[in-house]
């Protein structure tokens, strides 16, 4: 029996995925969850081989969910399921340890194709992501995408404040002292070449759709 837990915070998709699996997996248990707090609370109950995981989820949002998962379960397989730029966000995620990354458009047989291979204790990178290893590291390809020279963490932080998070709520929210949380926003507001937080959301919102 393959013990599979899905953490999502939009029901359509985690059913859509249950739906997939269960035609996939003649013999699988699986329990969906809509935060991450809840994820912790289930993995406290049950093994399981697999967390199909939403970065964007409430609780969650950041890379130290990997290392959270881990500790809980340090055998655990994680398929990272998100809506957000895989060229921004997957080697990021990869390298923190997740067996794999998967966009939400993705097509049914490339989440089949995911989820056999990170089955078989295999990682999974996208036909995208391949290129971008084989071209070097993300901060050595000549995209012009200015999102890509910033940090792991200037990242995590830049997605809060997009959010709407204030200084405090992210300083809370990553463990980080309010000094170097406003220094990391003065950092990205540089790389960026924004002024405020309107921008900095309509330079990500550009750069994100235009791959």
């Amino acid at each position: 029996m393959t013990n599979i837990l899905i953490a999502d915070d939009h029901t359509i998709v985690r059913l859509g995925i249950t739906i997939l699996i269960r035609d996939m997996l003649p013999k699988v248990y699986i329990r969906d969850v809509d935060n991450f707090d809840l994820a912790l609370k289930e993995m406290a109950k049950r093994h399981y081989d697999l967390i199909i995981l939403d970065i964007n989820i409430p609780g969650g949002d950041n890379l130290q969910m990997i290392d959270v998962l881990r500790l809980r379960q340090p055998k655990i397989k994680i398929l990272i399921f998100s809506a957000y730029d895989e060229e921004l966000y997957a080697l990021r995620y990869l390298q923190a340890g997740a067996d794999g990354y998967l966009v939400k458009h993705s097509s049914e047989h490339e989440i089949k194709t995911a989820l056999h291979q990170i089955l078989n204790n295999e990682k999974y990178l996208s036909s995208n992501i391949r290129q971008q290893l084989l071209n070097g590291s993300v901060k050595a390809r000549p995209t012009g995408n200015p999102l890509l020279a910033l940090s792991n963490r200037e990242t995590e932080v830049m997605q809060l404040l997009i959010k709407g998070s204030s200084v405090a709520d992210i300083s809370k929210t990553l463990h980080l002292q309010l000094s170097t949380v406003s220094t990391y926003k003065t950092r990205i507001f540089a790389k960026l070449e924004v002024n405020n937080i309107i921008e900095l959301a309509d330079t990500v919102r550009m750069y994100s759709s235009s791959n």
